[in-house]
C-alpha cells in the first residue's frame, strides 16, 4: 500500500473533498453532461446499473441533487413517458428540491410513489420517501418506509445508515447508555447480513451518531470528550470487529465504501490508534465525507485535513 503524495501537492485533490459521488468515476462524468441538460448518457448509466441496488440508489441520488436535476428529469421523462428510470430520477431530484425548500413534501411524495408503481421491485423511490420522513415525517412514517427498502434489498447501505441516525436522535437524556436502541439495531442487522456486507461497519456508524446526538445536548465539543465516548468495552468491541472485518474483506466494489471508511478512520483516530486511522486514509484518499467530521459542530474540511495529517505524521 502506497502512502499518498505529500499534502502541499494535494491541495487540488483536496478542492474536491466532499464530492457525494465518491469514487464512482463513471458517475462523475455522466453529472458532468446532465448538468448541462444531455440526460442520455444518465439514460445509459441507469439501465447498465440494473438491479445493483445499493448502486443504482447511489448514482440516482447524486444525481438528483444537480442543479436543475427537476428539470432534465422532467425533460427526460417527457420524452419516455413510461420509463422507470426516468420516474425514479425525477423523483429523487423532487425530494432534494423539498430537502432545500424549493418543492414540497406532498408534491416529492407523490413523485415517489408514481416511480415506486412503475418498477415495484425497486427500493430507490423508497428511499426517497425515507429522506423525506427523515426530514419532514414521523417515527412511525420513518419505519414503515424503511421496511419498503429493506423488504426490496435487505442490506441497503444507505438505508440502513438514515435508520441508524433517526434512533440515534432518541432518548437524548439517557446519555451515554450502552444499552440504547441505536446500538441493539446496528449490531442485529450487522448480524442478519452475509459475512461480506460493508453493514459489518454500521455498529460503528451507531457510535458516531450517538455521539452527535450527545454532544449537541451536553455540550461535548473537547477532543477528550470523544476519546472518553470510544474508550468503553462495547465501543471497542466494535471497532475491532469493523477493523478486522474491513481487513479480511475491503469492499472496494461497494458504491459507498468510502463513507465507512470515513467513519472507521474517524473512529480509531478517536480511540487512540493513528496507526489503524492512516491505513483507512490511504484508501479513503481524496473521498471525504461531511459525516463525521463535522460532528460536532466542527468545520468538516479542516477536521478531515488536520485529522489525516495527524495519522499519516504530516502535522
Amino acid at each position: 500500500m502506497s502512502p499518498p503524495p505529500p499534502l502541499g501537492r494535494t491541495r487540488k485533490r483536496d478542492a474536491q473533498l466532499f464530492d457525494p459521488a465518491l469514487c464512482d468515476t463513471e458517475l462523475v462524468a455522466v453529472r458532468g453532461q446532465f448538468t448541462q441538460g444531455r440526460w442520455a448518457r444518465a439514460r445509459s448509466l441507469l439501465v447498465a446499473t440494473g438491479d445493483d441496488w445499493d448502486r443504482r440508489g447511489h448514482r440516482v441520488t447524486v444525481l438528483a441533487e444537480t442543479p436543475s436535476a427537476t428539470a432534465w428529469a422532467r425533460e427526460w421523462l417527457l420524452a419516455e413517458p413510461g420509463s422507470a428510470d426516468a420516474a425514479t430520477l425525477l423523483a429523487c431530484a423532487t425530494v432534494h428540491a423539498a430537502l432545500r425548500g424549493k418543492g414540497t413534501p406532498q408534491a416529492a411524495d407523490e413523485a415517489c410513489r408514481r416511480a415506486a408503481a412503475l418498477l415495484p421491485a425497486d427500493p430507490t423511490p423508497w428511499l426517497g420517501l425515507l429522506m423525506l420522513s427523515r426530514a419532514f415525517g414521523g417515527d412511525e412514517e420513518f419505519s414503515r418506509n424503511f421496511d419498503q427498502v429493506r423488504a426490496r434489498h435487505r442490506e441497503h447501505h444507505h438505508a440502513h445508515h438514515l435508520m441508524v441516525a433517526r434512533l440515534a436522535e432518541r432518548d437524548p437524556a439517557a446519555g451515554s447508555d450502552p444499552l440504547h436502541e441505536v446500538y441493539d439495531f446496528a449490531a442485529w442487522a450487522a448480524e442478519e447480513s452475509p459475512a461480506d456486507s460493508p453493514l459489518a461497519v454500521l455498529p460503528v456508524i451507531a457510535h458516531a451518531e450517538r455521539y452527535r446526538v450527545l454532544a449537541a445536548v451536553e455540550g461535548r465539543t473537547a477532543p477528550e470528550a470523544a476519546t472518553l465516548h470510544w474508550s468503553g468495552r462495547r465501543a471497542r468491541q466494535v471497532l475491532r470487529s469493523a477493523f478486522d472485518w474491513w481487513l479480511e474483506w475491503e469492499r472496494e466494489d461497494h458504491p459507498r465504501n468510502r463513507v465507512d471508511l470515513n467513519f472507521l478512520a474517524h473512529a480509531k483516530l478517536c480511540e487512540g490508534r493513528p496507526a489503524e486511522a492512516a491505513a483507512l486514509f490511504h484508501r479513503i484518499g481524496a473521498h471525504a465525507t461531511r459525516a463525521p467530521w463535522s460532528y460536532p459542530d466542527r468545520d468538516p474540511t479542516k477536521a478531515f485535513l488536520a485529522a489525516r495529517s495527524a495519522a499519516l505524521g504530516t502535522a
